[in-house]
């Protein structure tokens, strides 16, 4: 890794010096902050072409320029680790020059968790890493759900939450799924395990395309119960055999073909694009899926197109087709097939159709990237608007130097002084941004003192800013400082916060305090407050992050306060530590549901003999102190 810095932009590392292995570079500004990564074939001459002439750089690399202080790159050995390492250091460093990809919406997808014992089938949006089979992505959650109510007629696998499942088992009665022949019943005994995981299978394998053994399956059956007159069981597979059709008919069918691809096509303009992203499973569109881009850097239609096929390849990962449909040929396109062969674990094409069935459909996935890049900018204008207007009143009515990109609003969250917390919120460009959410746990302050509080999280909140500017940025938790502090609370928490800056020689970091009987905003060493008008874009900003703040900080004092609640509960019982506490806890679900069990269910758990069952039952049995029930009530509620 070379490194080189220059504050008057004048700085060039000497070519001698820059490698000519593939890799990538970073760009940083002033605050040590990466505005920009980029991938080489060849790092030297990559980087020397943004040291030409000045009127020969796009205006976005020269905006990148004029920010940066420096350049620094990494050598990799060879193209497709460059893209690896390209897409982690996008993800994790969040650079304000890269394009940036936003999923048009949280899509909805039909899970089966095959990784339990018993699965379970489900509609879930955003997938998780932990072996559930995701099939999908769907526009609209309603027409999955409904695809499932059908399938579900068919393969009648378990669809309840693990707490219903636990409850039916112990009780040994079924839910009304059951009953209306929705599910097949493995709570009680009613399939094996392995007859319900051979259910799950049929499901998957219909789910993926594999659907005319199942329906001929269904036929074959339905004709040979009425063959031997048992109508009745011949007219539930007639109606099993219609709900599988009309869950194929739910499925577009693209080509005559059975094979599989992704279709991708897009729209723009000069600064924004909108991608659309077709799935075809045995000549089925089973889902769909869109993004929005912002352009930030300049690119080519090549140049864009491959940059999200990086996206999408490292998104789907096995879940990748042998052949994905482009509009046009993308830059690198045998690098990226390299790269998706071995996310794939099988050989990827990348190709542009230039006629017949899968050109119309891609004309088709270009349609939609049009209408999808119209209703984006619709909403993203009077959004941006919106923002912008609100930083500059904002501006405006505190007298701050500048407009404050980099919000920070902190809350305190106590109950009589006991399990008091802190929350610390942040919004960049009038956006939150979840990612930099800090959660404190009062540690200083005895009792109800909320100026005490106050001054102890921001105090620990820019120590910590302090002691990490000596560190690389990849090593910083705490790293960047705010444009502008708010405090929710009046002039006394407001005095407390400036107190805790002073102590700590920090100057350049604006704060204010917003109390919520007439949403007065106060200023230090000013008597008068900001009354901001009721319609103003500024007080419905300040408004939106002093909630957030409150959700934020009420969520983690309800999760401290339950847990030492819950803890309390078996306190002075003999023989239930934390060990037998957890299986309790986990064997029933709540502290409500173990006072509610009997002698015998206590006795069931794992680790709890008959005669500790009958000590915790009498112990958890007492009469408890009002407030003490009220705030259990409060907290299963």
């Amino acid at each position: 890794m070379g490194l080189v810095e220059n504050p008057a932009l004048a700085f060039k590392p000497d070519p001698g010096t820059i490698p000519t292995e593939p890799g990538c570079y970073l760009w940083r500004d002033a605050h040590d902050r990466v505005v920009y990564v980029g991938k080489a074939k060849n790092l030297r001459a990559r980087l020397s072409s943004y040291f030409g002439a000045w009127w020969g750089i796009p205006q976005r690399t020269r905006a990148m320029l004029e920010a940066a202080r420096s350049v620094e790159w990494i050598v990799c050995d060879n193209e497709v680790e460059a893209l690896h390492l390209e897409y982690n250091l996008i993800k994790r460093y969040r650079p304000r020059y890269n394009v940036r990809y936003t999923d048009d919406k949280s899509y909805p997808y039909l899970a089966v968790t095959v990784q339990e014992d018993v699965p379970r089938a489900m509609v879930r949006r955003n997938p998780r890493k932990d072996g559930t089979r995701y099939f999908g992505p769907y526009a609209h959650a309603y027409a999955i759900r409904e695809t499932l109510d059908l399938l579900l007629r068919v393969f009648p696998v378990r669809t309840c939450s693990q707490g219903v499942f636990d409850r039916c088992r112990r009780t040994g009665r079924p839910c009304l799924l059951y009953h209306i022949g929705r599910c097949a019943g493995p709570c009680v005994g009613k399939v094996s395990e392995e007859e319900h995981r051979a259910l799950v299978d049929d499901l998957i394998r219909f789910l993926e395309g594999d659907t005319d053994e199942t329906l001929a399956d269904l036929t074959e059956r339905m004709n040979a119960e009425a063959a031997k007159l048992n109508f009745e069981a011949a007219a539930r597979l007639r109606d099993q055999l219609e709900a599988a059709r009309k869950a194929l008919e739910r499925q577009q069918m693209v080509t005559g073909r059975r094979e599989d691809f992704d279709a991708i096509a897009y729209h723009d303009d000069d600064l924004e694009a909108a991608f659309q992203a077709f799935f075809v499973r045995r000549g089925r569109v089973v889902g769909r899926k869109g993004w929005t881009v912002d352009k930030v850097e300049e690119l080519d239609a090549a140049q864009l197109v491959g940059r999200f096929l990086l996206e999408l390849i490292l998104e789907r990962g096995r879940d990748l087709p042998r052949e994905v449909l482009v509009p046009v040929e993308p830059a690198d396109r045998e690098v990226l097939e390299e790269l998706a062969a071995e996310q794939r674990g099988g050989r990827v094409t990348i190709r542009v159709p230039q006629r017949g069935e899968k050109r119309a459909f891609l004309e088709t996935v270009r349609e939609n990237a049009v209408e999808a890049f119209q209703q984006h900018k619709l909403k993203r204008a009077k959004d941006f608007n919106a923002r912008s207007q609100a930083l500059h009143e904002l501006q405006e009515a505190l007298g701050l130097r500048e407009a404050p990109l980099r919000i920070e609003c902190y809350d305190i969250s106590t109950l009589q002084g006991t399990n008091s917390v802190a929350s610390m919120v942040v919004m960049e460009d009038g956006l939150p941004r979840k990612s930099e959410y800090r959660r404190f746990k009062i540690r200083g302050v005895v009792g109800q003192d909320d100026f005490a509080m106050m001054h102890e999280v921001i105090t620990r909140r820019f120590r910590r800013l302090l002691e990490e500017q000596e560190k690389p940025v990849s090593e910083r938790k705490f790293a960047y400082p705010p444009n502008l502090v708010i405090i929710d609370g009046g002039k006394g928490q407001l005095n407390a916060a400036r107190r805790a800056l002073d102590e700590l020689g920090i100057t350049d970091v604006e704060v204010c305090a917003l109390a919520k009987r007439l949403e007065e905003v106060f200023l230090p060493d000013r008597e008068e407050s900001v009354l901001l008008p009721r319609s103003s874009e500024a007080l419905f900003l300040l408004q939106r992050i002093r909630d957030e703040a409150h959700r934020f900080a009420i969520t983690y004092h309800r999760q401290l306060r339950g847990k030492s609640m819950t803890e309390s509960a078996f306190d002075g019982i003999p023989g239930v530590g934390p060990a037998r506490r957890k299986a309790l806890l986990k064997h029933f679900g709540s502290l409500k549901r173990v006072r509610a069990a009997t002698v015998e269910e206590l006795a069931e758990v794992e680790g709890v003999s008959a005669t500790l069952a009958r000590v915790i039952h009498e112990h958890l049995s007492r009469p408890q102190p009002r407030d003490s029930r009220r705030q259990e009530e409060a907290m299963e509620a």
